[in-house]
C-alpha cells in the first residue's frame, strides 16, 4: 500500500489461529502427532486490502527464523504493464546472493541464465528477443528450482511470495511450475488480494488451477472480529476512550486492521481519511463511465438501496442499470443481497464516493431521491427521505419527514433514534426563515426531550427544554400555557440528573403557570410536583399527588392515573401495609395498562427498597426484573434501569460475586450514554483498584472528567482511589482525594450526604494504617486532619438522625466502622488511645454490622482489622480464627490488598527456612518491626498494651539473638535477614 498512515502497531492481533494454521500446515512447527507428510508445502493466502496479509507473513516469518528455518520474500508491483518479469523471484535471488554467496555462485555456475534475474542486471525487453541472450523458460525454471533446493539444505527454506494479484505472466507461470513440482525442504506462501479479483483477471483462473494441485492449500484471511479490533485501538490508542468512540471504529473499520489504523490516525474528524479515501477509490478507477455513475447513486442512496429506489432515481434503461451494477458486483465494490438491495461491500468506500462527489452534484442526487420517494414512484422509510430532504435543503419536506420518522422510532421502542431525528427537525425549525404549517415547535421540544430521556441522554434533554423557554415571550396567555408545559417536561428530567438547579422551584412555577389551563396539563404538573417532593416532604407530595389524581380520574386520563398511583406507592402505604406491596402493586397495575415507564419506576424502588433493609437477594432479583423489562420496551438506557445496573452490580459487590458484578457493568459494545458508561467504569475501578488492589492510576485520572457532572461517578472513582492509597498508608493523598470529592458532590446534592459517612470512615482508616509508620512528631500533626474528618462524619449522623427511613443496615454499618476506625487511629497513634477491650468491641460491632447487612467485603475488612487488634491485645488464638476467615474471603475475591493486610499482621505462615526466623518468638517479631520504625519502649507497650519494662526486656532479647550491639543494628540486620 502506498499510503502511510499516522499510527502503526508491531503486535499481531485476532490472529493467532491463522498463523498457527499456517505454521502448522507449512511444517515449521507440527501439531503433536501429526504425520510430516500432510503438511502442504504451499499455501495461498487471499485477504482485502488492508486486511493484514503483510503482517501475519512478518509473523510467520518471525516464527520460522525462531524455529531454526530460513526465510526470503519477493514482492510484486503494481507497475501496470510494465513489470518485469520474475521480479520477486530476482529480489530472492539478490538475498540469496547477499546470505549465501557460496551456494550462489555454485548454482550460477551450473546456470548461467540465472544470472539474467540478478538485481540490477535485468536486460531490456527487446535485447531478449534473439539469439543466446534469450530466457528460455524451461532453463529459468530449473535454475531457480536448484538455488532453492541448494539453500534448503542447509537448513529448511520459507519462500513468500507477497501481492500475486500484479504478478507478470512470466512470474504467475513460475509460480504454477513451482506448485506442481515441489522442492525438497522449501515451502511456498503466495498472498493476494481477493476483491482484486475480478471476474476478467489473470490470477483468478490460476488460482483455481493451483488450488486443484496436490499439497496446495488456501487460507483466506477474514476482517477481524470486534473483540480484536478494539485490542488493536487500544494498542494504537492507549488513552482511555468512550464507548461511542469504539463503536464508530468497530463499525465503520469492519474489522479491517488497515482501516482501523487510518480511523485511529484521523482523530475522529469523522471524514474518511484521505490518504484511506484514495487508497478506497482506486476500485473505481477500473469501472467503466456507466458503472461509476450508478457507485455515485448508490453513495447518495446510504448503508443500502433497494433495486427498486435505484431504478426510480438513475436515468439508465432496466437492461442498462442492470449491466452497471453487474459490473460493480463482480468488481467487489458492490454486493447484492437476496432481499433486492445493494451495499458497499465497505461501508468507508461508501464514504469515499460519496465524500468525492461535488456538492451540487450531491444536493441534486438527493432531490431526486426527495422526488421519487415523495411521489411514491419508489418504497422507502420516513427516514429516508428525511435524510434525502435534509442534504437536499428541502426544509418542510425534511422537518416533517424527521418528525414522522421519530414517532415510528418510538413505535418500535427506538428512543435513541426517535430523539435523533427530532433533534434534526428541531434543529431545521430553527434554521428556518419561515414557520412549518402545522408544526408546533414546542410541542416538537418536549417531544425530543421525552425521547432523550428515554434513551437516557437526560443532560440533553435538559439543554432542548432550556433553549425552547428561552424562545418564548414573557406574557400572553399562549405562552404561559407553552412555559407551563415546557417547565413540567424540565422539572422531570431535573429529577433524572445531579443539578445545581432545584426542580421543585420549577415544578412549583409549571403549577401556578397551569392552574387555570386544561386538566391533562395541570395534573400532570401536579404529578411531577408531587414526584420532586417525594424524599423530604411526604406529606405535601401526597397531597399534591391525592389532588392530581382526583383531577386524572374526573377526566378519564388512564395513562397519568396509573402514573400516580406510582407515585402514591412510595407515599401513602394503604392500612399501614409494607410499602414492598405498594410498589409490587403498582407495576402490575403499570404492566396491565401497558405502561412500561411506571412499571420500571415502581420496580426500580422495590429494588432500591429491598436494597436499602439489607435484603441483598430480593434486591438482585427485582433488579434484574427490571432490567428484562427495559429490553422488551426498549428502554435498557432510560433512567431507571440504567441506575438499575448499577445498582445490581454494588448487591453483587456486597454478595462477594465481584466477576458477575464487575462483567455486568462492561458495556462494550452497546454503546450507552456516555455518563452512565463512565459510572460503571468508575464502579468497576472501584473493584479492580479499590479491593482487588490493581493500580490503573491514568483510568482514575480521566473518571476525574466526571466527577463535578456526576455524584455517583465521583463517589465511586473517590471510594477507589481512597482504598488505593489506605493500603499504601499514604494518609496525605487520602485526605486531598476526600475533600476533592466533597468539593465535587456539594453542589450537586448537599453538604451532608449519606455517603460522605463512608468516605470519612476510609480517610480515618488511612490516617490509621499511616499511624503504624509514623514517627511522633507526624501522628501528633496528623491529629487536626482526622478530628476534622471525623467530625464530618459526625455532622452526617446528625443529619440524618430524624429520618428513621436512612437508618438502614449498611448506614449502621458505616457508623460502626467509623467508631472503630477512629479508636484503631488513636491506639496506632497514641493519641488518648482506647483500652484492650473498648478497641475488641468496637471491632466486634464493625464485624457484626457488616454481617447483618451480608456485604463479603466489609465483613472481610473488618475481621483483617479485628486480627490484628486481637493479636495486638494477646488473644493469639482468636486472631488465628477471625484471620482464617478473613484469608478465605479475601483469596475467593482476590482482594490482594486485604491479604497484604494479613501478611503484615504475620497472621500468614512464616517463610520457610532460615534459623534467623525460628529466633524469634511472635511478639518479638512484633516488637522488633516497631523498633525498626523507630518506636520508643513506651510507645511499643501503649501500642501493645503491656509494661514498658515487659518490652523492654523483649528488646534485649531481640539484641541478643541478632547479636546487635544497637537498636539501628538490629533495624539493620532484619531487614537483611528478610525479618522484616
Amino acid at each position: 500500500m502506498s499510503s502511510v498512515p499516522a499510527l502503526r502497531t508491531t503486535d499481531l492481533i485476532g490472529r493467532d489461529a491463522e498463523l498457527e494454521q499456517l505454521t502448522a500446515q507449512l511444517g515449521i512447527r507440527m501439531s503433536v502427532g501429526a504425520p510430516a507428510e500432510q503438511a502442504a508445502r504451499a499455501m495461498l493466502l487471499a485477504g482485502d486490502a488492508g486486511v493484514g496479509k503483510t503482517r501475519l507473513l512478518i509473523s510467520l516469518r518471525d516464527a520460522a527464523l525462531e524455529a531454526g528455518w530460513q526465510a526470503v520474500v519477493g514482492h510484486c508491483l503494481d507497475l501496470a504493464d510494465s513489470s518485469l518479469p520474475y521480479l520477486p523471484f530476482s529480489e530472492v535471488l539478490g538475498r540469496v546472493m547477499a546470505e549465501h554467496p557460496d551456494v550462489a555462485s555454485r548454482v550460477l555456475e551450473q546456470h548461467p541464465t540465472l544470472a539474467r534475474l540478478q538485481p540490477g542486471r535485468r536486460i531490456r525487453s527487446s535485447e531478449t528477443a534473439s539469439g543466446d541472450q534469450a530466457l528460455d523458460r524451461g532453463n529459468v525454471y530449473d535454475a531457480f528450482g536448484d538455488l532453492l533446493s541448494a539453500v534448503a539444505e542447509q537448513a529448511p527454506l520459507l519462500v513468500m511470495v507477497e501481492d500475486a494479484h500484479w504478478a507478470d505472466e512470466s512470474t504467475r507461470d513460475m509460480l504454477s511450475y513451482l506448485f506442481s513440482r515441489p522442492v525438497p525442504g522449501v515451502s511456498l506462501v503466495v498472498s493476494y488480494r481477493a476483491d482484486d479479483l475480478h471476474r476478467r483477471h489473470p490470477l483468478r483462473r490460476q488460482v483455481a488451477e493451483w488450488m486443484r494441485l496436490r499439497g496446495v492449500d488456501r487460507l483466506q484471511l477474514e476482517p477481524l472480529a470486534d473483540d480484536a479490533v478494539r485490542r488493536l485501538v487500544r494498542a494504537l490508542h492507549p488513552a482511555t476512550m468512550s464507548e461511542a468512540e469504539y463503536v464508530s471504529i468497530v463499525d465503520r473499520a469492519e474489522g479491517n486492521p488497515f482501516f482501523v489504523e487510518e480511523l485511529v490516525g484521523a482523530a475522529w474528524s469523522g471524514q474518511v481519511p484521505g490518504e484511506l479515501a484514495d487508497l478506497l477509490l482506486v476500485h473505481l478507477d477500473r469501472l467503466d463511465d456507466t458503472t461509476r455513475q450508478v457507485v455515485r447513486l448508490v453513495s447518495v442512496a446510504g448503508r443500502q438501496v433497494s433495486h427498486g429506489l435505484l431504478a426510480a432515481v438513475s436515468d439508465l434503461g432496466s437492461t442498462e442499470l442492470e449491466a452497471a451494477l453487474r459490473t460493480a458486483v463482480e468488481a467487489h465494490v458492490l454486493v447484492a443481497s437476496r432481499g433486492g438491495t445493494y451495499a458497499f461491500r465497505h461501508a468507508l468506500l461508501g464514504e469515499a464516493v460519496y465524500d468525492d462527489l461535488l456538492p451540487g452534484e450531491r444536493m441534486r442526487l438527493h432531490a431526486d431521491f426527495v422526488s421519487a420517494l415523495g411521489e411514491g414512484r419508489a418504497i422507502g422509510t420516513a427516514a429516508e427521505l428525511a435524510q434525502h430532504a435534509r442534504r437536499a435543503d428541502d426544509r418542510p419536506v425534511a422537518i416533517r419527514a424527521s418528525i414522522e420518522a421519530g414517532e415510528e422510532a418510538l413505535a418500535v421502542g427506538g428512543p435513541s433514534e426517535a430523539a435523533t431525528h427530532l433533534l434534526d427537525a428541531l434543529e431545521l425549525i430553527d434554521t428556518s426563515r419561515t414557520p412549518v404549517p402545522d408544526v408546533d415547535p414546542h410541542a416538537l421540544a418536549r417531544r425530543c426531550a421525552e425521547a432523550l430521556v428515554a434513551a437516557g441522554r437526560v443532560p440533553k434533554a435538559v439543554k432542548v427544554l432550556r433553549a425552547r423557554l428561552a424562545t418564548l415571550p414573557t406574557d400572553g396567555a399562549d405562552s404561559g400555557t407553552d412555559r407551563g408545559q415546557l417547565l413540567t417536561t424540565l422539572a422531570s428530567a431535573l429529577m433524572l440528573t445531579d443539578t445545581t438547579e432545584s426542580p421543585h422551584e420549577i415544578a412549583s412555577e409549571a403549577v401556578e403557570l397551569l392552574r387555570d389551563g386544561p386538566p391533562k396539563l395541570l395534573a400532570k404538573a401536579l404529578s411531577v410536583h408531587a414526584e420532586t417532593m417525594r424524599s423530604w416532604r411526604a406529606d405535601e407530595a401526597r397531597t399534591a399527588a391525592l389532588e392530581a389524581l382526583e383531577i386524572a380520574e374526573r377526566n378519564d386520563l388512564t395513562s397519568l392515573a396509573v402514573e400516580l398511583h406510582t407515585t402514591l406507592a412510595g407515599l401513602d402505604p394503604a392500612g399501614g401495609e409494607d410499602p414492598g406491596t405498594g410498589w409490587r402493586a403498582a407495576a402490575e397495575r403499570a404492566r396491565r395498562a401497558g405502561l412500561i415507564e411506571p412499571e420500571l419506576r415502581a420496580l426500580y424502588f422495590l429494588g432500591r427498597l429491598h436494597h436499602d433493609r439489607g435484603e441483598l437477594d430480593r434486591a438482585v432479583e427485582v433488579y434484574g426484573e427490571v432490567l428484562a423489562r427495559s429490553e422488551v420496551g426498549g428502554l435498557a438506557w432510560s433512567p431507571y434501569p440504567a441506575e438499575a445496573r448499577l445498582l445490581l452490580a454494588v448487591a453483587m459487590t456486597h454478595q462477594g460475586r465481584l466477576d458477575e458484578a464487575w462483567a455486568l457493568l462492561d458495556v462494550t459494545g452497546q454503546d450507552p450514554p456516555m455518563a452512565y458508561e463512565w459510572l460503571y467504569f468508575a464502579h468497576q475501578m472501584l473493584i479492580t483498584i479499590g479491593i482487588r488492589g490493581d493500580t490503573h492510576s491514568k483510568a482514575l485520572e480521566r473518571l476525574r472528567d466526571y466527577w463535578r457532572s456526576d455524584g455517583l461517578t465521583a463517589i465511586s472513582a473517590g471510594s477507589a482511589e481512597l482504598m488505593r492509597a489506605a493500603s499504601a498508608g499514604d494518609a496525605a493523598v487520602a485526605l486531598t482525594v476526600y475533600d476533592e470529592v466533597v468539593a465535587a458532590v456539594v453542589p450537586l446534592w448537599h453538604d451532608w450526604f449519606q455517603a460522605r459517612l463512608r468516605l470519612s470512615t476510609l480517610v480515618i482508616g488511612a490516617f490509621a494504617t499511616a499511624a503504624a509508620h509514623q514517627s511522633a512528631d507526624e501522628r501528633a500533626a496528623a491529629a487536626a486532619d482526622v478530628e476534622r474528618v471525623h467530625a464530618d462524619g459526625a455532622r452526617v449522623i446528625d443529619f440524618y438522625a430524624p429520618y428513621d427511613h436512612s437508618h438502614g443496615p449498611e448506614y449502621r454499618m458505616w457508623v460502626a466502622r467509623r467508631a472503630a476506625e477512629h479508636l484503631r487511629w488513636r491506639w496506632l497513634a497514641q493519641v488518648e488511645p482506647p483500652s484492650a477491650e473498648e478497641l475488641v468491641a468496637a471491632w466486634r460491632a464493625a464485624e457484626e454490622t457488616a454481617l447483618d447487612y451480608g456485604s463479603v467485603p466489609e465483613v472481610a475488612q473488618a475481621r483483617v482489622r479485628l486480627a490484628g487488634v486481637l493479636r495486638a491485645t494477646g488473644d493469639a488464638a482468636g486472631a488465628r480464627q477471625v484471620a482464617d476467615l478473613a484469608r478465605e474471603a479475601a483469596h475467593a475475591m482476590r482482594a490482594r490488598a486485604l491479604l497484604a493486610e494479613l501478611t503484615v499482621q504475620g497472621s500468614t505462615a512464616s517463610p520457610a527456612a532460615s534459623t534467623e526466623v525460628a529466633m524469634l518468638t511472635p511478639r518479638e517479631s512484633e516488637i522488633l518491626a516497631l523498633v525498626a520504625e523507630g518506636r520508643t519502649n513506651g510507645e511499643i507497650g501503649k501500642q501493645l498494651f503491656i509494661s514498658t519494662k515487659t518490652v523492654s526486656v523483649h528488646v534485649s532479647n531481640v539484641l541478643a539473638k541478632l547479636d546487635a550491639a544497637s537498636r539501628t543494628e538490629a533495624a539493620a540486620l532484619a531487614r537483611r535477614r528478610g525479618l522484616l
